[in-house]
């Protein structure tokens, strides 16, 4: 039975690591970015904490500020650098996440880039009742 660390086998611990390349754009202590190799757009951008965490909710609560602040940091940099009117922000946290380490995907956008909202089927509330069911069972949990 493999008992090896997680991160052993974590392709971005490898990329921050240096055993396996990258084309980097933000380099710091804590917080790294780098070009996503099969990108939306050119310009996609993948944030990462340097420790192995997989999930945001795993995130030390110290250190939430100061990595989307490099987020925020690399999303402010798209539009100068490449001419972009915008960006598109998101995160997976394990349902679609191909790479079990936190990252942040930063998207250069365009106006009629081909990117429509969302990647997914949207839907709505059954009702005023639903909604405030889902919403009371959230604030609970908080």
């Amino acid at each position: 039975m493999d008992r090896s660390p997680p991160e052993a086998a974590c392709r971005f611990c490898d990329i921050l690591a240096g055993k396996v390349g990258a084309h980097f754009v933000l380099d710091e202590p804590h917080t790294a970015a780098f070009l996503d190799l099969a990108p939306l757009f050119p310009g996609h951008v993948l944030v990462v904490p340097r420790a192995h965490v997989e999930t945001l909710t795993d995130l030390p609560r110290p250190e939430v500020g100061p990595y989307f602040e490099a987020v925020q940091r690399v999303a402010a940099a798209l539009g100068p650098a490449l001419g972009a009117q915008g960006t598109f922000v998101g995160q997976n946290n394990r349902i679609s996440q191909s790479v079990p380490h936190l990252h942040t995907h930063v998207v250069p956008r365009r106006r009629k880039d081909g990117l429509r909202g969302f990647f997914w089927p949207r839907q709505r509330y059954a009702d005023e009742r639903e909604m405030e069911e889902v919403a009371a069972a959230i604030r609970a949990e908080l």
